[in-house]
């Protein structure tokens, strides 16, 4: 993983999306973190929920992406 990005955890919420939450600090610059997005969305399947951008210049970013649910057919 990229320096100054570190995944908070992973949370299912209901059952139609699960969450993602990445805090980018400081030193990431604005480029550099929509590259890091940009990313994710592409390869990972995520798309941006929320953001949220702290007095201290850290970001903190969530990410959701839809659960799949495969059902037995035999």
């Amino acid at each position: 993983m990229a320096e100054g990005l570190e995944p908070d955890g992973w949370r299912a919420r209901g059952a139609q999306y699960e969450y993602r939450v990445l805090t980018i600090d400081q030193r990431t610059s604005r480029s550099e973190a929509g590259r890091l997005l940009t990313d994710e969305a592409e390869y990972g399947r995520w798309e941006l929920a929320r953001t949220r951008l702290y007095a201290g210049g850290a970001r903190k970013v969530w990410l959701r992406r839809k659960i799949i649910r495969v059902h037995r057919t035999l």
